[in-house]
């Protein structure tokens, strides 16, 4: 009986692991923008959302959709979540592992967003979801929800 329990045990966490949510990095802005500094040959679709905000949720699967995604290998899509750093393990990671979330997640490690709000895009009142597009020295941004079309057309600003 313990070897069919424990056979089972195997069997269930090797069908599971595919399920597990991916690591989250903490990441401050300046980090954020030495990365997109750094790839200057990629196009950075860069999402700030949260779990407990709902039109972002509502908007998640259009950075995964077909349209986006079929614009080239050069193409990197960041979801930067606002969430509690003491809610990642709680609220986060089970969040997309339960959603299957695709593209790379970090968490933003920043306190005062009066300090770094700024260094995003100076129009932007600090409201989510927010999405900034970047591209070889070129910015296109904006400030809440989005379709597939108007993120295909943020995205045509900066190519």
């Amino acid at each position: 009986m313990k070897r069919i329990l424990i056979i089972l045990a195997i069997s269930l966490s090797t069908t599971l692991a595919p399920m597990l949510a991916q690591e989250v990095e903490n990441i401050t802005i300046s980090q954020l923008k030495e990365r997109v500094a750094a790839g200057a040959d990629t196009l950075y679709v860069i999402n700030f959302w949260a779990t407990w905000c709902h039109p972002c949720v509502e908007e998640l699967p259009i950075f995964e959709s077909d349209e986006v995604q079929q614009l080239g290998s050069n193409l990197k899509v960041l979801l930067v979540s606002l969430d509690f750093k003491s809610q990642k393990e709680k609220q986060l990671l089970p969040f997309l592992s339960k959603r299957q979330i695709k593209p790379e997640v970090v968490l933003l490690d920043e306190r005062n967003p009066n300090e770094w709000i700024d260094k995003i895009d100076a129009t932007w009142s600090g409201a989510i979801p927010a999405t900034v597009v970047y591209h070889q020295k070129k910015k296109a941004f904006h400030e809440g929800e989005m379709d597939v079309p108007s993120l295909l057309e943020l995205i045509s600003n900066v190519q």
